[in-house]
């Protein structure tokens, strides 16, 4: 296996990681402080603790897989601030990487301030508002990562990013538009999540959906910064955005250069899927590395989709399981949702002219909509 990885990374046309760069997404822990409602029935939740393969052993693998990519590190859980001296110790390794942290912000306290100031961005996980965040995930979670947020800011070398798990029917315009008092960007995913996709619940979302575009065109001048509204109008105004991120390939990095590195080593595309032991494509430990089995396939039907060329696939899990597996109830009560969801908020941001907006808007604007950063460090894209 190793003398047939090392020829792959020999030649480009078959290395394992598509275009030139690489997300190590290395799970500090799979503990967890927090005992949210949808983790409940995880397997992967508190199955290990901390990284049992040695910095000598990483150092191993990425001279032998990724030498030749720029990388950047997302620390990842569990919780990975459960695990702050693995944290400093990759970062002293490896000072010319660049970082993110993906956390439930309750233990954000705990980051000293010189590996703050060396963090590009910190995810925040909420759920929504107040009301809908501790439901999911306890009573005080809300004020308590707002708190943390706030202890934080300024100290941050990055930026700071809400990340929305949007699953509630209850989720309002206005809760989400607070989220801008404290972060700096607002980013959703649409919940994985069967049962999340009444006709009652999809017309709450569409009508949401609607605000918060109307609120994003509501001026030429300034920036709303709600990450997916961004990226759908950088996919439609400059189209070659989103092949070159990409590498023309699916906008999911599960299907390009996301490395999943769960504490025992073991490397799997997609953070969902971590349970599978036939998804795993490579290994710390054991030094190899292979193409990530999430790739698009015949049998997806996003190439013949009118929404393909600013979705660019969306999530290749949620296509995965349904076209290729062929999870039929996921299929339906997940997949075609969401894909809805997404052509809407496509229809409603077309309403508004966005290349008429972009050639207004001032420079700065423009140029942030074009490379903002945060693209890079969200799963998907809306």
């Amino acid at each position: 296996m190793n003398d047939i990885v090392s020829t792959a990374a020999l030649m480009p046309s078959l290395h394992p990681i598509i275009g030139n760069r690489v997300e190590l997404n290395l799970f500090t822990t799979l503990r967890c402080n927090l005992k949210c409602t949808y983790c409940s029935e995880s397997k992967v939740v508190n199955s290990q603790g901390k990284p049992s393969y040695s910095l000598e052993a990483l150092d191993r693998f990425i001279r032998t897989h990724l030498d030749r990519h720029e990388k950047y590190v997302t620390f990842y859980g569990g919780e990975p601030t459960l695990n702050v001296e693995f944290m400093e110790q990759v970062m002293q390794r490896y000072p010319h990487f660049r970082f993110q942290l993906q956390t439930n912000g309750t233990l954000l306290h705990r980051l000293p301030d010189h590996l703050l100031a060396k963090l590009s961005n910190v995810l925040v996980s909420v759920d929504g508002g107040e009301a809908i965040t501790d439901g999911f995930r306890g009573k005080g979670v809300y004020r308590r990562v707002v708190n943390r947020v706030g202890g934080i800011r300024g100290k941050v070398g990055g930026s700071l990013t809400a990340r929305v798990t949007w699953g509630s029917e209850d989720t309002s315009f206005e809760e989400l538009d607070e989220l801008l008092q404290t972060f700096d960007y607002v980013y959703w995913q649409f919940v994985q999540s069967d049962g999340a996709y009444s006709e009652e619940a999809m017309a709450k979302k569409k009508q949401v959906l609607t605000q918060l575009v109307q609120r994003f065109f509501a001026s030429n001048d300034t920036l709303y910064p709600f990450i997916p509204l961004m990226g759908i109008v950088r996919n439609k105004v400059l189209p070659s955005r989103a092949i070159e991120q990409c590498s023309g390939h699916a906008q999911c990095r599960a299907s390009t250069h996301i490395l999943n590195v769960l504490p025992d080593g073991s490397i799997f595309p997609c953070p969902d899927m971590t349970d599978d032991t036939g998804m795993q494509h490579g290994s710390v430990t054991e030094n190899w590395l292979a193409r990530s089995p999430l790739q698009p396939h015949p049998d997806m039907p996003c190439q013949s989709c009118d929404a393909y060329a600013f979705c660019r696939g969306n999530c290749m899990k949620n296509l995965h399981v349904a076209y290729v597996r062929k999870d039929d109830s996921y299929r339906r009560n997940v997949v075609e949702p969401v894909c809805e969801l997404v052509k809407f908020l496509g229809e409603e941001i077309d309403r508004h002219d966005p290349r008429g907006w972009f050639a207004r808007a001032p420079l700065g604007l423009r140029d942030v909509i074009a490379n903002c950063e945060v693209y890079e460090y969200v799963e998907v894209m809306p």
